[in-house]
Formats: C-alpha cells, sequence, structure tokens
C-alpha cells in the first residue's frame, strides 16, 4: 500500500503490538516534527498497540532512554490497546508491521474513515517495510527503530505540509 497523496489526514495513529517500543517511539518523534513543522495544532497524534497486554504502562525504559537521548520525550505517553472507535476517530492509522497491519485490517469495521498503512510507506525507499521490534533485543535495536521511525515521519509531515495548507 503506497500513502494517498490526495487526502489529507488530521488525526494519525500509529500502531505496534503492545504500545511500548515502537509505536510511542514514532508518536513522540512525529509530535516533535509536526511542532517543528507548525503542523502539531492541526494534528491529533496518538498510538496503541493491538494487544493489551501492557495497557496503562509508560513506555520501555529503553526506548524512553534512546529516545531522550535524541531530544524526544516519551515520558507522557501510556499504552493502551487500540479499539474500534480508533477507526471512526482517526484518518490515518500507520502500522509498524506488516503483523500488526494485518490484525488492523481483520479487525477494522466496515464503514470506518481510517485509511491503513504501514510507516516506513513514508520512509523513501522502504515502502512494504516493517519497523523491527527492538523489545528482545539490545540498545542498537532502539537506535534502529529510532532512525526508521524519524525518516519515515519526516516523509509523513512532508506529505502533510502539502496537503494541509
Amino acid at each position: 500500500m503506497t500513502p494517498d497523496t490526495k487526502s489529507s489526514a488530521h488525526a494519525v495513529l500509529f500502531v505496534c503490538l503492545g504500545n511500548i517500543c515502537r509505536s510511542p517511539t514514532a508518536e513522540g518523534v512525529f509530535r516533535a516534527l509536526a511542532r517543528e513543522a507548525g503542523l502539531e495544532p492541526e494534528l491529533r497524534i496518538d498510538s496503541a498497540g493491538t494487544g493489551g497486554y501492557h495497557v496503562g504502562a509508560t513506555p520501555d525504559a529503553r526506548a524512553m532512554a534512546a529516545a531522550s537521548a535524541r531530544g524526544y520525550d516519551l515520558s507522557t505517553i501510556r499504552a493502551r490497546k487500540v479499539s474500534v472507535q480508533d477507526f471512526h476517530e482517526f484518518d490515518l492509522i500507520l502500522a509498524m508491521d506488516e503483523d500488526n497491519l494485518l490484525h488492523l485490517q481483520g479487525i477494522a469495521p466496515e464503514g470506518a474513515r481510517a485509511r491503513l498503512g504501514l510507516l516506513l510507506d513514508y520512509a523513501p525507499g522502504s515502502a512494504g517495510r516493517g519497523v523491527p521490534d527492538p523489545y528482545y533485543g539490545g540498545r542498537n535495536g532502539f537506535e534502529q527503530v529510532l532512525d526508521l521511525v524519524t525518516e519515515a515521519c519526516a516523509g509523513l509531515v512532508d506529505e502533510l505540509r502539502r496537503t494541509l495548507r
């Protein structure tokens, strides 16, 4: 799936499995980049997980440390599970990988307004790829997630700058 450049997204939801590593990182990075671009007031930005394993928890300490080292604050984010209502309240729901995208497609209600896709579809040369889950790995995995997410979120900001203005 490639991003639809003709429609604008005002509400963006980032989704991974547990909502403690990849999707909160994407939420924090995207929020900061949107703020820098002057778009944050026009956007609703959130993240969620397809699984409810960590509902109410802060992001993984390793994700928060890696993000903080690059100037991103994830401290106010709390894990939550994707709800059916999200498909009606968000314009764009971006999964971190194909497994989570397939899960979202399977639970999407008929008539929902949300467009579904992969976050890395917004990173040049990365369409169709997933952000790897760093949970069981070392520090380098969280750095790789930040690299990928930052590139994709910058591409998404560029698209929204064109479509929202």
